[in-house]
């Protein structure tokens, strides 16, 4: 029923699903409201003491309350509204199909509209105030309108995408967007907006660019490429002027490539991009496909094993302090040389089960050297299925057996209903934060449970890293006790479930803290070793996280001689006391035999040594610099980072151990 209500006796509904709004939205609605007045009804329900809760229209309702204390509406302001007369359940469904089923205004319809007000004498100003909007917002938009005719309507088609759109706009030049426009229609790759603004904007590419490696300089003038030097000009400097035409050779290039690449390595296909990346439209509707390292060989095990010896070897003469300057010159280049041949040995290209490597496929980008490169990741995508000789499948609803009627339905229509119920359902989960959470941190911790070869519900995954080092346990550091103290007092209960279904209804049953002691440890155990140190060890990430939430290391990592001292050369430690106590302490051991210097240096970093207060509290509040998470990350150029540095403050904020594990 069609009622008008005045717009005091209308109040918020606690059903209404929309929860977040956007400021710069709300301003255009309040915008337009005034200019035009309500275009739309409220959906309403009624309410106690004669008001009307508003289901659907909440943004417009409170767009109306601020032109009201402007004194632009009347307070009593008679306001249309569809009255419904539903249950609960209803009024819920009611606001969130309102809130959904809307379609945004095509941009070449806005571009056009916009346009047409500016050429009957509006301002740019006076149609972003007459529709709250911004005026670099219409200025987009009437920019939009002066793109070359066949652009345009490959937008106002959706042909094109908007950001693709924005792309041609980068040159004002329509007969340049006309030709890149042909070019990139007649290519048989797919635009992005990228390689978009690259054809419209350069003139030319430098020979040193990606692109212009992958082909080659004969190949490029031999199909008609024009290359232009100036007289300082080398091969890297030099311009390659007709870019369409260097585009067009290294997408042909690449797809060659992915071609023999999947032939070779037995794939079903392989996605070639020029892109340094792979990008989300690249693998959109495409899921990860479960791969491990291969196995290592038996000569490469046996090879491990002698490297690890010769390291043992190498590192007794760094150790000692008697060896000469030649002879610890030439041990740590022979660590050097061991640590990266290990490295080698353990970088395993990832394997996939035979069963599915035939229908699985990769993505290979173009590295920033010109070196087409085969990202480490398997893809599947789903194939459609044969189909009966009658053209359909029989489908029987709920479970197999059941004696419900049957029906025989296409396999696209098969397909077409299960992807539209998956939207259905995520959209109710995108509207209940607290399931879908609920849905995150079970489907990572039951993971371990899960049967792989059956088909999973979602696609999120969050393996737990195996660590640079095999079987490595620090079961006498206080944060890797608490970390094990942690994970056994978790509530396991739910794992007595039968199947998916069971163990997630068992899980949900479990109180608030101890599902948030399950969102923290999933997410916990899948962080990475890494150290604040140049090289690959270094994470930036995480020393930001580590800054960000005031990690103390020197509470949870205290040096000693059997983590630390005895394995670092004699200077090391010198250093490391010189920070704490100045000259005057280190000087006192300088004389003191390795061993027996590491166990001095233990006592003394663990604040049992007596010595003065002031050096006391500074022994315990150092850790090695690698140790601590940096507030900024070490320059990518700098060629190492020194392990004994000074410590920045201590954050007396930081929690014990003691305190964490509680």
């Amino acid at each position: 029923m069609i009622k008008s209500i005045p717009l005091n006796k209308l109040a918020c509904s606690p059903r209404n699903v929309r929860r977040h709004s956007d400021p710069a939205a709300d301003a255009e609605l309040k915008a337009s409201i005034a200019a035009r007045g309500l275009l739309q009804n409220l959906i309403v329900r009624p309410a106690t003491k004669g008001k009307f809760e508003v289901e659907a229209g909440e943004r417009r309702r409170r767009a109306m309350l601020a032109l009201a204390d402007e004194k632009l509406l009347a307070r009593d302001h008679e306001v249309t509204c569809l009255v419904l007369e539903d249950s609960v359940e209803a009024a819920v469904e009611t606001s969130l199909a309102e809130n959904f089923h809307r379609l945004a205004m095509n941009p070449a319809d806005e571009a056009q509209a916009f346009a047409a007000l500016v050429t009957g004498g509006a301002t740019v100003e006076d149609v972003a105030r007459r529709f709250g909007m911004t005026v670099r917002f219409v200025e987009g938009r009437l920019r939009l309108a002066t793109l070359a005719p066949v652009v345009f309507e490959a937008l106002a088609s959706g042909q094109i995408t908007l950001d693709i759109a924005k792309a041609f706009g980068a040159t004002s030049d329509r007969e340049i967007q006309t030709r890149v426009f042909e070019q990139v229609s007649s290519g048989y790759y797919a635009p992005n907006p990228d390689s978009v603004r690259r054809m419209v904007l350069s003139g030319t590419v430098r020979g040193s660019d990606p692109r212009a490696r992958l082909v080659g300089r004969d190949a490029y003038i031999a199909a008609g490429g024009r290359i232009e030097r100036e007289l300082f000009d080398d091969n890297d400097s030099e311009s390659w002027v007709d870019v369409a035409l260097l585009e067009s050779l290294a997408a042909a290039t690449m797809e060659e490539q992915a071609k023999a690449l999947a032939a070779e390595q037995g794939l079903a296909w392989v996605k070639p991009t020029l892109d340094p990346f792979a990008s989300h439209d690249l693998v959109e509707g495409l899921v990860r496909l479960p791969a491990e390292p291969a196995p290592l060989t038996e000569a490469e095990l046996a090879r491990l094993d002698a490297l690890d010896a010769s390291y043992d070897e190498h590192a007794a003469i760094l150790e000692d302090e008697d060896s000469a300057e030649d002879a610890v010159a030439a041990a740590e280049a022979a660590i050097e040389a061991i640590e990266r041949e290990c490295q080698d040995i353990r970088a395993r290209p990832p394997v996939i089960a035979p069963e599915l490597k035939a229908e699985a496929g990769m993505i290979l980008v173009l590295s920033r050297d010109g070196t087409p490169v085969l990202q480490p990741v398997f893809y599947g995508e789903r194939q459609m299925e044969a189909v009966d000789t009658d053209g359909g499948i029989e489908v029987i609803p709920g479970e197999e057996g059941s004696d419900k009627r049957r029906a025989t339905l296409s396999r696209r229509l098969v397909d077409e209903l299960a992807m539209q119920r998956r939207d259905v359902l995520a959209l109710h989960v995108a509207s209940d934060p607290g399931v879908a959470l609920d849905i995150m941190v079970f489907t990572l911790a039951d993971a371990e449970t899960h049967d792989w070869r059956s088909r999973a519900a979602t696609t999120l995954r969050a393996p737990v890293p195996a660590g640079p080092i095999a079987g490595f346990e620090a079961k006498d550091a206080p944060a890797s006790s608490a970390l094990a103290e942690l994970r056994s007092g978790l509530d396991e209960s739910w794992r007595g479930g039968a199947d998916a279904t069971s163990r997630f209804d068992l899980y949900r049953a479990l109180p608030d803290d101890a599902r948030a002691a399950w969102l923290g440890y999933v997410v916990a155990r899948s962080l990475e070793a890494s150290l604040n140190m140049a090289g690959e060890r270094q994470l930036p990430f995480q020393d930001h996280l580590g800054s960000l939430i005031g990690i103390d290391m020197a509470q949870w990592w205290r040096p000693t001689a059997a983590n630390y001292f005895d394995r670092v050369q004699k200077q090391v430690i010198l250093d490391a006391l010189t920070d704490v106590g100045g000259l005057e302490l280190s000087s006192r051991f300088i004389s003191v035999k390795k061993g027996d210097l590491a166990m001095s240096a233990e006592r003394i970093f663990a604040g049992t040594y007596i010595t003065e207060v002031e050096v006391r509290e500074k022994a315990l509040a150092w850790v090695p610099e690698v140790m601590r998470f940096a507030a900024a990350a070490p320059d990518a150029d700098e060629p190492g980072i020194d392990a004994t540095a000074t410590d920045p403050a201590v954050d007396t904020n930081d929690p014990s151990p003691r305190e964490l594990a509680a």
